[in-house]
């Protein structure tokens, strides 16, 4: 049941996606260009991402326990410190420059192979830098 629904769910998130233009690194860059040539389109995909979230939290509220999983999962962490800015500047500075983020970026493969393998190659190298980051402090 947790693999149909995790399918399922990530099915829905991909069409959603999709259909709101966000795999496509010029709507994306048009948004983020305030000062330009600005798409304000993306405003409606922030806000039902919001209003899903704030709907996930109400229900999380109302219930003991998750319907599929042992127990709830919410970030634990509730301070800013310099690893979060720093980690967000670099997500924005590399959003901004690209039109990618992680999810949508995967699609590039497909779409866009030339930039696809670029921006995964990146973001493996990147991810790979953090864990090993990650190893080496906890030592």
């Amino acid at each position: 049941m947790f693999a149909a629904i995790t399918f399922i769910s990530g099915l829905l998130f991909g069409l959603g996606l999709a259909f709101s233009e966000m795999t496509n690194p010029a709507v994306v860059i048009g948004f983020l260009n305030i000062f330009g040539d600005w798409n304000p389109s993306l405003i409606i995909v922030m806000a039902s991402a919001i209003a899903v979230g704030m709907l996930g939290y109400a229900i999380k509220n109302k219930k003991v326990k998750p319907w599929i999983a042992k127990e709830w999962q919410v970030p634990s962490l509730k301070h800013i410190d310099a690893k979060l800015l720093i980690g967000s500047s670099l997500f924005g500075i590399g959003w901004g420059l690209s039109g990618y983020c992680p999810g949508p970026g995967l699609t590039a493969l497909v779409n866009n192979p030339s930039e696809g393998m670029y921006f995964i190659a990146a973001l493996v190298i990147g991810s790979g830098i953090h864990f090993i980051q990650m190893r080496v402090t906890q030592k």
